[in-house]
């Protein structure tokens, strides 16, 4: 089952329809200290974060993680620098680095007592400003999970806003049920094409055994025993393309990919053959 929609079909944007179907069920503050991810879990703050003394070091400290945070503070004693210590220690799996070096603040032209996260998968950035005394360790987990958009991305209420804003223009959803034995196999190599498709796509894994998620099936007119289903589409115009599939495999997504993104180019020069007037 292969099933198209051409852009301005649905008369609303993709995006912001599953997102707000999401926070039908939870909003972006009430879910931010949650996760599905069992790694998730608190952690001792005593070899978080790690002193990055010089560019070298900071370079190698964002490229080694999908995810990295680093703290620009002058004074790493400052209570800002707290505040960042203790989200820190309560974020597991995600790199903090923090840094006083001047030479490495103006590396990545960030401003002082900024934390900055960046990610690989859009080669992207976030930047929060600690000066005003505003942002706790609880506001900054909150900034973290929001924008932590990795290689794969499960979507939720408070990824969903780092989904919405990231400056990658094509999504690949895999709907599938994470309770699935299967599960394990169809991810891992569902991770294994997206490295294929990196600063191009970006590949979001959304749970069909979730009671949240049926509105996003029936959004796609998608029955679970269609499943798993691979959905891509073009935020920008919301041209999109379902297809219900036996099983994952990286031929199979790559397969699926190309064929859209092949198509994107042809449409995008008929609308520049438009004759002048009709933009008028």
């Amino acid at each position: 089952m292969v099933r198209r929609r051409r852009a301005g079909a649905m008369g609303t944007s993709i995006f912001p329809c599953l997102f707000v179907i999401l926070l039908t069920r939870c909003s972006p503050a009430g879910c931010a200290g949650g996760s599905d991810s069992a790694s998730h879990s608190t952690a001792s703050t005593t070899d978080k974060p790690i002193l990055l003394n010089n560019i070298p070091d900071a370079e190698a400290f964002i490229s080694g993680a999908e995810v990295a945070v680093i703290g620009f503070f002058q004074d790493p004693q400052s209570p800002g620098a707290e505040q960042f210590r203790r989200a820190a220690g309560q974020i597991a799996e995600v790199p903090f680095g923090l840094s006083s070096s001047a030479a490495v603040l103006s590396h990545y032209g960030a401003a002082e007592n900024t934390v900055v996260l960046f990610r690989t998968v859009d080669n992207d950035r976030r930047d929060l400003d600690m000066s005003r005394g505003e942002v706790d360790a609880k506001k900054l987990i909150r900034f973290v999970r929001m924008n932590e958009l990795r290689l794969v991305t499960e979507y939720n209420p408070v990824t969903a806003i780092g989904v919405m804003q990231s400056s990658l223009q094509f999504n690949l959803l895999l709907i599938t049920d994470k309770m699935s034995p299967k599960h394990p196999e169809r991810m891992r190599k569902f991770r294994a094409a997206a490295e294929l498709y990196k600063g191009k796509i970006l590949f979001i894994l959304l749970d069909s055994n979730l009671q949240s998620n049926e509105r996003v099936l029936s959004y796609f007119q998608l029955k679970k025993s269609q499943l798993p289903a691979l959905a891509i589409f073009h935020t920008p115009d919301d041209e999109h393309e379902v297809v219900a599939v036996d099983d994952i495999s990286i031929e199979r997504v790559q397969e699926f990919c190309n064929r859209f993104l092949q198509r994107m180019p042809k449409k995008e020069d008929k609308s520049e053959e438009k004759p002048l007037n009709e933009e008028l």
